[in-house]
């Protein structure tokens, strides 16, 4: 069972803007990461378009752009106000820094992968929301989970048993990635340049 523990401590009268803000989510094992990191090194000569790295109470790995804290140093920073967004998903804690704000404020496009828990709260509190999920059948989930065996994963029954319930986190987007990493990231990477593709 995922405990959520979600927040948008933004003003809710004034939705900020006028940036973009690219919410990817997808289940364990659906290649988040790879076409993440294909994505940002398509965009790296856009000034526009930001990849922030995540804070999380895990060790972080190669594949991901994550920052490891600890417990402590997060929920100091949580009471100080300094994360845009939090959650925690599989016994860890994850959050994303307020000064993603900013960035979206001058216009910039964020792209950040998130816990499909946070959704709702991030479409009531930024003007302009896109919701990409990466995904594959469930046999394919199951087999790239077993070939990553990170511990803190936990069970690959739990890991593909999470659901989330809340119609507000209906993605815009859905990208089955059952094909070339490389294709697919093309698909990402015209989403965040908010150009149309065909499915």
């Amino acid at each position: 069972m995922t405990k959520t523990l979600t927040t948008a401590t933004a003003d809710q009268t004034a939705a900020i803007g006028p940036g973009r803000l690219v919410l990817v989510v997808g289940p364990s094992g659906a290649g988040k990461d790879t076409l993440l990191g294909l994505a940002k090194a398509a965009c790296a000569d856009d000034g526009n378009v930001v990849f922030p790295r995540r804070m999380i109470t895990r060790e972080a790995s190669a594949s991901e752009e994550n920052e490891e804290v600890s417990i402590g140093t997060f929920q100091e920073a949580l009471t100080r106000g300094e994360y845009a967004m939090h959650w925690e998903a599989h016994g860890h804690l994850y959050a994303l820094s307020r000064a993603i704000d900013d960035e979206i404020r001058a216009g910039r496009t964020i792209v950040a992968n998130v816990s499909r828990t946070v959704i709702g709260a991030m479409r009531r509190a930024y003007a302009d929301v896109t919701v990409v999920l990466i995904t594959a059948p469930p046999n394919v989930l199951a087999e790239r989970i077993a070939m990553r065996a990170r511990s803190s994963d936990g069970t690959v029954e739990n890991r593909l048993r999470r659901t989330v319930e809340d119609a507000s986190a209906a993605p815009d987007v859905t990208i089955v990635n059952t094909g070339s990493a490389e294709y697919h990231s093309r698909q990402l990477v015209r989403v965040i340049k908010g150009e149309k593709w065909d499915e």
